[in-house]
């Protein structure tokens, strides 16, 4: 199997839980630390192509951000792309990526769609 990138924030106890997960199965991956460096906004257009979701389904709604900023608004999904962009902890995590497909890791045992 290829090497697997994973979208990782180190503060989110699922993220953590699906990196151990990968350690157990003995998987290669790159972790991308998105808070440090946020992807572009093709990157997101490709992960989002890539679960086959919905641009809203990236996005994570319990943020203070979103309830702050966002909630109630009928947003396009070039809207929120760019407020992911503006502000990447928006972003649902973690997001586990092969070359054909990518999965979000919640629960981690979702990680095995990739395998």
């Amino acid at each position: 199997m290829k090497k697997l990138k994973v979208y990782h924030n180190p503060r989110c106890s699922k993220s953590r839980q699906a990196l151990a997960y990968m350690d157990e199965k003995g998987l290669s991956y790159d972790v991308v630390r998105y808070l440090d460096q946020p992807p572009s906004k093709e990157d997101l257009i490709a992960l989002i192509a890539k679960i086959g979701i919905r641009t809203d389904e990236l996005l994570r709604k319990n943020e203070q951000f979103f309830k702050a900023n966002m909630k109630g608004l009928n947003l396009t999904s070039d809207q929120i792309l760019d407020y992911m962009l503006e502000e990447p902890k928006l972003i649902e995590r973690p997001i586990i990526e092969s070359a054909e497909k990518a999965v979000i890791g919640r629960p981690a045992e979702a990680i095995d769609e990739l395998l």
